[in-house]
């Protein structure tokens, strides 16, 4: 079984990794910030002091770290993946970036002989914990194979999606939809709230019909409570937002819901409530209609 190597434990990639010990992979771990590797230990992984000595006992190296420049110092910083990558091993990003930054630093890393296909993953911290995430992949056909088991292990729905980049379009395309889907959801209960239906009771009925998504299911009732326990950060979708929005103006495709959803994400940010989960959108569609003080 492939010795696999996975850096950045936060919220997603502890529940990742912990996925891989359960599937028998003989796995090591680092993180940038020590101490959060314990319970990953317990179920016998190996802690490496640096990425570089992860990699250099790794055939593949996951990363799942929040943003491009986390990507770049976990590879191609001092003592970083790349200054201990052997040719032929592969390398696995489940961080969301954009796809130039993904193009590029596979580029860099075919220079030393390794592989590399992006994987960002969509299924929140639920998702990465029952290890039925859906995993966008981009890469070569031969690099995805190679991928799949590490990928099968993490996730549920595993697409590739094309060459190096792909599976980043994808994610930004998946961010927007759920930016509509979040905000529509807070819109609806609000309108119901103030035309006086309960609001549970509209759930679940709601839920018989077309409006029926995973917010709706997962995420109404703390719209409804006004209470964001951490899921997926705002502020982090923020992220996820601008690179989908990049993405837009590059290629000419209009986005008036992602743009109308980072204004109000950025206020929420400025407000204090980047770190609550994204339901909190409803934040600021409960104190425009006078729910809230």
């Amino acid at each position: 079984m492939e010795r696999v190597g996975f850096v950045g434990l936060g919220t997603m990639g502890s529940a990742m990794a912990a996925n891989l010990a359960g599937a028998g992979f003989p796995l090591t771990v680092w993180n940038r910030t020590p101490g959060k590797a314990a319970d990953l230990i317990a179920k016998g992984a190996t802690e490496a002091t640096t990425a570089r000595d992860l990699a250099a006992g790794s055939d593949v190296i996951v990363v799942c770290v929040s943003d491009t420049p986390d990507v770049e110092a976990a590879l191609f910083g001092p003592e970083g993946v790349a200054e201990g990558v052997r040719r032929g091993s592969l390398v696995i990003d489940c961080s969301t970036i954009a796809p130039s930054s993904e193009k590029a630093s596979a580029e860099r890393l075919r220079d030393h002989g390794v592989g590399y296909v992006d994987a960002p993953v969509s299924g929140g911290s639920e998702g990465a914990q029952k290890g039925t995430l859906t995993i966008f992949v981009g890469g070569t056909p031969e690099d995805f194979q190679l991928a799949q088991p590490v990928l099968a292990a993490m996730g549920k729905t595993i697409t590739h999606l094309g060459p190096v980049g792909a599976g980043q379009a994808a994610k930004a395309v998946n961010q927007v939809m759920i930016a509509g889907t979040y905000l529509g959801v807070a819109e609806g209960l609000v309108l119901g709230i103030k035309a006086g239906l309960d609001p549970d009771q509209l759930v679940g009925a709601l839920s018989g019909g077309a409006a029926k998504s995973w917010v709706l299911e997962n995420r109404a009732s703390r719209m409804i409570a006004n209470d964001y326990p951490l899921g997926f950060k705002v502020a982090l979708h923020l992220k996820d937002l601008m690179i989908a929005l990049g993405l837009g103006r590059e290629t000419g495709a209009a986005m008036p819901v992602a743009a109308l959803t980072s204004q109000i994400e950025s206020g929420l940010v400025a407000q204090g409530h980047g770190d609550e989960d994204v339901s909190a959108v409803a934040r600021t569609i409960r104190s425009l209609s006078g729910l809230d003080g």
